[in-house]
């Protein structure tokens, strides 16, 4: 199937990971992709190999400041120029934190907010100017289990995550006369390149807390995106999905 033949995505934090298996399964699913990622170095690592797979693909590369709403609204111009219209943006792109309270520092918990909500902020903004205009589109944010059920350390990404929840659920009704659907999802554990690299004496107990008996794949996560991008999900926005194999903890 082809859920979104003839749609436009971006996608932040597209190089690796999570974002990455979002922009392989959005391509195969005949969407023109623009991945945006935080070194021109990663970016074409990306392309190269995407296009190893498949030269058909219609991909390209950026890697704007999102922290920087001229250079996002550059990067949208740029999408829509080159594929003739800006359907999807899915903003992916953010950082983790396990900073324990005592010894936070105020910078590191700034930095963490400013790439996990203010760049959201900017990149929902420039892309919702441009849905408007085209009629209609669709804003995509990558929560976490964390949103939901918070984190013993790291204070500042839980915080971020709940306010991607408040963001997306406040779009949600906003920009819903403007035909713009917004939701999120929220993954669980899922095997990335930092839990890949967890010993097993680490990964057996994180296991043990989900009812399905395994940590998630990129993949999972993926088309939870590409079902709410897609048609199918033409009168669902203002939801946070849960993809974690039911743990709760």
């Amino acid at each position: 199937m082809e859920l979104l033949k003839g749609k436009t995505a971006m996608i932040t934090g597209g190089t690796r990971g999570i974002g990455y298996a979002i922009v392989k399964v959005f391509l195969q699913n005949g969407a023109s992709v623009a991945l945006c990622g935080s070194r021109q170095e990663t970016v074409d690592k990306a392309l190269e190999k995407l296009k190893s797979e498949d030269p058909d693909y219609k991909v390209i590369g950026l890697c704007p400041d999102l922290q920087s709403p001229e250079e996002v609204d550059k990067a949208i111009a740029t999408v829509k120029e080159t594929f003739g219209s800006f359907d999807i943006i899915v903003n992916n792109a953010g950082v983790s934190a396990r900073d324990k309270l005592y010894e936070y520092k105020p910078e590191d918990f700034a930095k963490t907010m400013n790439l996990n909500v203010n760049a959201v902020f900017n990149c929902a903004q420039a892309a919702a100017k441009v849905m408007k205009e085209q009629g209609g589109g669709v804003i995509l944010n990558t929560s976490s289990m964390v949103s939901i059920y918070g984190q013993p350390s790291g204070v500042a990404y839980p915080a971020s995550k709940f306010a991607v929840n408040g963001l997306t659920k406040s779009l949600a009704r906003e920009l819903g006369k403007d035909n713009i659907r917004v939701n999120a999802v929220a993954p669980g554990i899922t095997k990335t390149d930092m839990v890949a690299a967890l010993p097993e004496e680490m990964i057996k107990p994180l296991i043990a807390t989900v009812p399905l008996g395994r940590v998630g794949e990129p993949e999972d996560v993926a088309n939870a995106f590409l079902f709410l991008a897609s048609d199918l999900a033409s009168y669902i926005t203002g939801e946070i999905l849960s993809v974690d194999g039911a743990a709760r903890s």
